[in-house]
């Protein structure tokens, strides 16, 4: 899925000439932090509420506030993770698109990356996950593969991610089941770490609820 597939036509973008309450409020208008803004069909920058907040003068055009702008953008053919990447880095609800001469495009709402990121990452799909820790170099997807598999059940998905400050190494495997407590029982006899599970029906609703959890553990 590219960035240009999955742009919102209802998020509003921005010009120089609009004064700092304007901003705010199309804002508090589509429950959005920041927004993009745009001059003759280009992409200037984009502006986040709480730098506006700090403005006293709520009149003042954002022409005079350039430097309150951030030059974030992600390019119309490149795909989706990018645009989940740009939100994450730096906190954004909406993720503006340029093409390569830097006319804007639209922009991708952090609710419709999160609907995508679960459609790649079979969030949406049923079943339970399990998060395992370990060493980097220990990990060998054969043999995970084959202790699930050995408890009639399949990997639907597998990403790894290391912890920058500790290096410790995760392992998030979703399964095509939720009744996952046989899975669970042949890692750790096996002396593998489980530091996570979801299963049952606890898995979707926690999932679904924290978009910070889900991209701790994704290797994107």
């Amino acid at each position: 899925m590219l960035n240009k597939e999955i742009i919102s036509t209802s998020i509003p973008s921005l010009s120089l000439n609009d004064p700092v309450y304007q901003a705010i409020d199309l804002m508090a208008d589509f429950h959005v932090s920041n927004l993009p803004i745009v001059s003759d069909d280009k992409f200037v920058g984009i502006v986040s509420e709480s730098d506006l907040l700090n403005v006293v003068d709520e009149t003042t055009p954002l022409s005079q506030l350039e430097n309150l702008f951030s030059k974030i953008a992600v390019h119309s053919n490149a795909h989706f993770i990018e645009a989940v990447q740009r939100a994450n880095e730096f906190n954004l609800t909406v993720v503006p698109v340029v093409d390569k001469e830097d006319e804007y495009i639209g922009s991708i709402s952090a609710t419709d990356l999160l609907l995508q990121l679960g459609k790649l990452t079979g969030a949406s799909e049923p079943g339970g996950v399990i998060v395992l820790e370990m060493e980097q170099i220990n990990f060998s997807f054969s043999e995970v593969s084959k202790l699930v598999e050995t408890n009639d059940a399949q990997i639907t998905q597998l990403n790894t991610y290391t912890d920058p400050q500790s290096k410790i190494f995760y392992v998030t495997i979703k399964l095509n089941k939720f009744e996952i407590a046989d899975v669970i029982a042949t890692f750790q006899r096996y002396d593998y770490h489980v530091k996570y599970s979801f299963g049952e029906e606890l898995y979707e609703n926690d999932l679904r609820s924290n978009y910070d959890h889900l991209m701790n553990y994704l290797n994107i």
